[in-house]
């Protein structure tokens, strides 16, 4: 499971479609809305927190389809479903080398864009608890939507069809967390919905993602 973790780290950083891209959309998105809504402090305070989720679940979407393509191309998938490691723990394996390379930096760098976008000081810890929590379900969501589409061509369209009505009680309760947060309200609530979609997803959706894998392996 280490060495499939290590391989899929050292592929994502060669291709150049990881991190990097992620991250340059996320500064892209916390740069170009002020300048599409204006400067003024008190309405990018207020539209802050959902500008910042948004801008994460879309640099999670990007390299989506890298979780599975290549390995399907080179036949490397062929191999993980008869090897002795369950599919289960692979597509587990995969989805946290892709939280790794684009969910953990966007959390890391999330306090830096939040000052472009004038976050109110209270709300920077529930930003990055809101972002450490969430987008590892973003990341487990992504390799399930990967799995029905692995093979298709094109398939890519599809699968931001198919992942992003998933995506939104993610981004609604995280957001919600953050706005919370940042005018000092319980965040209780949203945050505890938060976990339970993440702990939800990381339960069921590997085994349902490997049955998807096998099916289009037939």
């Amino acid at each position: 499971m280490i060495a499939l973790l290590s391989r899929d780290l050292r592929l994502a950083i060669r291709a150049g479609g990881g991190f990097g891209l992620g991250l340059a959309f996320f500064l892209l998105v916390a740069v170009i809305v002020p300048l599409g809504v204006g400067p003024e402090p008190a309405t990018l305070a207020k539209i802050a927190p959902g500008i910042l989720w948004v801008g994460a679940l879309l640099s999670c979407l990007l390299s989506l389809d890298r979780i599975f393509a290549l390995d399907f191309e080179d036949g490397s998938l062929d191999l993980l479903a008869t090897s002795p490691v369950p599919m289960e723990a692979a597509v587990a394996v995969k989805a946290l080398a892709h939280w790794l390379v684009t969910g953990l930096p966007l959390v890391l760098v999330a306090p830096v864009l939040g000052v472009l976008l004038n976050l109110p000081g209270q709300g920077y810890v529930w930003l990055v608890i809101s972002l450490a929590l969430g987008t590892p379900a973003l990341s487990i969501i992504g390799a399930f939507g990967a799995a029905l589409t692995v093979g298709l061509k094109r398939g890519g369209l599809l699968m931001s069809l198919l992942v992003l009505p998933l995506y939104m009680p993610t981004l609604i309760f995280g957001a919600e967390v953050v706005k919370r947060g940042a005018v000092g309200m319980a965040v209780g609530t949203p945050l505890a919905l938060l976990a339970a979609i993440t702990a939800g997803s990381l339960a069921l959706l590997p085994f349902a993602a490997s049955a998807a894998i096998r099916v289009n392996l037939r």
